[in-house]
């Protein structure tokens, strides 16, 4: 008798199974059918070396550090790629960051209390390929809180989220491309 509570108090459930099973179906999908990361699509386009230069708009100089930092660490971590100096880069990234556009979406009581911020940032690439030119406009919309304290970090996270988009947006595009040179050979 407790064999047979035991046995069904431990039973595998349905859900584990079949959860298992599609678990290992998709794994034998993806690697069978010869699918890559979009690092490999990007080897396509850039070299090794890479060299990454930021220009900013004056109303807003806080932002060049950010954008700096975050196209190093996608240089990488998702192009595999090392940052030299000008002069030893194979291939060259040049961020363009024209400034943010605030729109109110909604009011309470006369006040704004959201708003969409529209971010553009210009992609200039040089690179194994040839120059490539890719300008990028991020939406992103935020609350706004009563304190212009709070309003104002909120601004500039919301610009920081609108930057990480673009770059994102970036990383797609450039990985497409690369897609697209690599099936041509």
């Amino acid at each position: 008798m407790e064999i047979k509570g035991f046995l069904l108090k431990y039973k595998p459930k349905l859900f584990t199974f079949h959860f298992s099973l599609f678990a290992l179906l998709l794994l034998i999908a993806v690697t069978g059918c010869g699918y890559k990361p979009s690092s490999h699509a990007i080897e396509n386009i850039f070299s090794d070396t890479v060299y990454v230069e930021v220009y900013v708009d004056r109303a807003e100089p806080e932002n060049a550090p950010f954008i700096k930092d975050e196209m190093n660490r996608m240089v990488y971590t998702r192009f595999k790629g090392k940052i030299v100096s000008k002069k030893q880069a194979q291939s060259q990234i040049i961020v363009s960051y024209a400034g943010t556009t605030f729109t109110p979406l909604a009011y309470k009581n006369g006040y704004v209390t959201r708003y969409r911020a529209d971010v553009r940032v210009t992609f200039d690439m040089i690179t194994k390929q040839g120059k490539l030119k890719k300008t990028i406009t991020a939406i992103q919309e935020g609350d706004i809180q009563a304190s212009s304290l709070l309003s104002s970090t909120l601004r500039i996270q919301a610009i920081r989220r609108g930057l990480e988009k673009a770059m994102n947006e970036f990383l797609a595009y450039a990985s497409a491309k690369g897609t697209k040179v690599g099936s041509s050979e």
